[in-house]
């Protein structure tokens, strides 16, 4: 055996190995998609413009600080939509403050004079980023509430590129709505003093609040309901608080949550704060021990219990919750908030029976079809069907050993791939073997038409794979899903199918050939 043959031998030999380790056995190493295994596939759209605002909210509150600093109070502002703020107040001779203000701080706003206001726009570069930031931002909390649910092998990926649309699938889970409002609960949380009631309970209706301020509430303060349950959790009535405006901290502050019991085996949150939320919250409760705290989360009051005294870097979230509720509540905690709003545009689910029926279809099919195309190649290529049934078997190990490596889902239109792969796979044999037959009817030898077959259908070969190629890598960018899948399965069996072509059946005809002795026949 030549030198050439053998280095090709153990190419195939590693590279058909190598594949087989990572391949077997199939049951721990691949995958199963959602449409084989059960589940719920969830299409959302993040809602851009809700991060644009509160963007917005938040340059205003610091553009009118800065103002009032340098000698320009009175000044009021508004976000009149997602890319722009007006200013209400500020003298003509005072516009003078704005360039030097901008380009330190803001410089991502234009601004222009309309009458008695001041309009600022956000520079279109700016608006891309944000929206852009909210959408990564978006699907990693999302990713992190996903992992801390516990839902194995999930799919949390944008919809397409420049997309503000995620697709979400969940194998295995069978409880829709619990996902859903974990996934889009935005869980902002905050600690503010209550003034009013000033302990004893929730004030019966706003009437009562404003009553204590003569009918006009500060304008530190606001009123916040909280929602009142009975012995069987369900919620009987509303009670109100007037509450400070300015949180002493927020949930940005928190390090951990947890879900617990408290002293009375009721589900509680615990948590415990960053080193500078702890400072905060000490010398905060320190100096208002015997005042109501209350926690608010998502705009409701959940409890507001009085301060007995000074609370360092841990406390406890109590309220009227269930166990799943203070389990779902710590979870979307320590993930983070979201950047934006969330809205629901599809939701899918397949159960597991379904699933199984599935993947026994698709089985069958499999089978099928590889049973039709090896005794298709065996009646009409006689002996050299075999080189083919050898090429589609390492075929297989081949695919199945790059989708286990790099952790690609299997799914039913994944295995549609797969049965179109047998068809590809035996492709380059036919074009091969027809060569080979013509060159042998033109009365040439054995070897020389091996030689002139390979290299004759060698062009053939590449334009039929690369095109089917480059259709596929279009619909991997471009698709999503079962779409995706389908691609994914049948790239991978593309190139596949060019290595067994190029390597493994070109290397069977030449350890035939290279026995002594000259071969006067090929079976084909």
């Amino acid at each position: 055996m030549n030198r050439n043959l053998l280095m090709r031998g153990l190419l195939v030999v590693v590279v058909v190995a190598t594949c087989a380790f990572w391949a077997f056995p199939l049951g721990d190493s691949i995958r199963l998609g959602l449409d084989l295994r059960g589940g719920i596939h969830l299409l959302l759209e993040v809602l851009t413009d809700d991060a644009l605002r509160a963007e917005a909210q938040k340059d205003v509150d610091s553009l009118v600080q800065e103002l009032d600093e340098k000698g320009a109070p009175g000044v009021t502002g508004a976000v009149d939509s997602p890319v722009s703020f007006r200013l209400t107040g500020l003298a003509v001779d005072q516009d003078e403050l704005l360039p030097d203000i901008l380009e330190e701080t803001m410089p991502y706003w234009t601004w222009r004079r309309a009458d008695e206001d001041v309009i600022f726009d956000r520079r279109p570069d700016e608006v891309n980023n944000i929206r852009e930031m909210a959408i990564n931002q978006a699907l990693q909390t999302i990713r992190n509430r996903v992992d801390e649910f516990g839902v194995a092998e999930p799919v949390i990926q944008r919809q397409g590129l420049g997309s503000n649309r995620l697709v979400v699938q969940l194998p295995g889970v069978d409880d829709p709505e619990r996902v859903k409002n974990l996934i889009k609960n935005t869980a902002f949380l905050e600690f503010r003093l209550a003034e009013y009631p000033p302990s004893g309970g929730a004030a019966v209706d706003t009437q009562e609040i404003l009553g204590q301020y003569g009918g006009t509430l500060p304008d530190h303060l606001e009123i916040v309901a909280q929602d009142l349950r009975g012995e069987d959790g369900n919620v009987v009535g509303q009670g109100y608080y007037a509450l400070e405006k300015r949180p002493v901290i927020t949930g940005r502050d928190l390090k951990t949550a947890r879900a617990s019991l408290g002293q009375f085996q009721e589900p509680v949150v615990n948590f415990s704060l960053t080193h500078e939320g702890a400072q905060i919250f000490e010398d905060w409760t320190g100096a208002n021990v015997g005042r109501p705290l209350a926690i608010v989360l998502d705009g409701r009051v959940q409890s507001a219990p009085t301060i007995e005294s000074r609370i360092s870097d841990s406390g406890v979230i109590t309220g009227s919750f269930t166990q799943q509720e203070v389990e779902d509540l710590a979870t979307v905690l320590r993930s983070g908030a979201l950047p934006a709003g969330i809205e629901y545009l599809e939701q899918r689910a397949v159960g597991p029976s379904l699933g199984q029926d599935s993947i026994d279809q698709g089985t069958r099919a499999f089978a099928y079809g590889i049973a039709l195309v090896l005794l298709v190649m065996l009646f009409v290529y006689k002996g050299s069907g075999i080189n083919a049934m050898v090429a589609l078997a390492l075929n297989f190990v081949l695919v199945f050993g790059v989708l286990a490596y790099f952790g690609a889902a299997l799914t039913l239109p994944g295995i549609a791939g797969l049965i179109l792969t047998i068809g590809m796979a035996v492709d380059a044999n036919v074009l091969v073997f027809e060569r080979i037959r013509e060159e042998l009817h033109n009365g040439r030898t054995v070897k020389a038409s091996v030689v002139s077959g390979f290299g004759k259908a060698w062009s053939s070969i590449l334009d039929a794979n690369l095109t089917t190629l480059i259709a596929a890598i279009f619909l991997i960018n471009f698709g999503t899903g079962p779409i995706r899948g389908f691609a994914v399965t049948l790239t991978v069996g593309i190139l596949a199918s060019v290595f067994t072509a190029v390597f493994n059946s070109r290397l069977l005809f030449d350890l035939l050939l290279s026995r002594s002795g000259r071969v006067e026949r090929l079976s084909i």
